[in-house]
């Protein structure tokens, strides 16, 4: 198999978690590391602190996002953005309640 194919089916993960959004994560090329991550992203996403390093596949499984997504997002952007999860409707409605009380 050549290296070029070779590097269709394989791509080897660097995985960042976001020091100042709880559950962000921003997944690069390792060859690459942040190189391609666009500055004022970075600056919002804070110091990139390692997570984890991992050979993604198309097949992979992954919690929150589809692996040939991921994969895709890389090669075309150089990086891909994990948000955190959505909030439960019934806990936004917790932020909304007023917090004096009224009678």
């Amino acid at each position: 198999m050549n290296d070029d194919r070779m590097r269709g089916d394989k791509l080897l993960c660097e995985v960042f978690k976001s020091p100042r959004i709880d559950e962000m994560y921003l997944y690069v090329d390792k060859r690459e590391g942040v190189s391609r991550v666009p500055e004022p992203l970075l600056e919002r996403f804070g110091k990139p602190v390692p997570s984890m390093t991992l050979i993604l596949t198309a097949d992979k499984r992954l919690g929150r996002a589809q692996a040939a997504d991921v994969m895709a997002a890389i090669r075309e952007k150089g990086f891909y953005l994990q948000m955190p999860p959505a909030k439960e409707e019934y806990l936004l409605d917790l932020y909304r309640t007023p917090t004096e009380a009224r009678y």
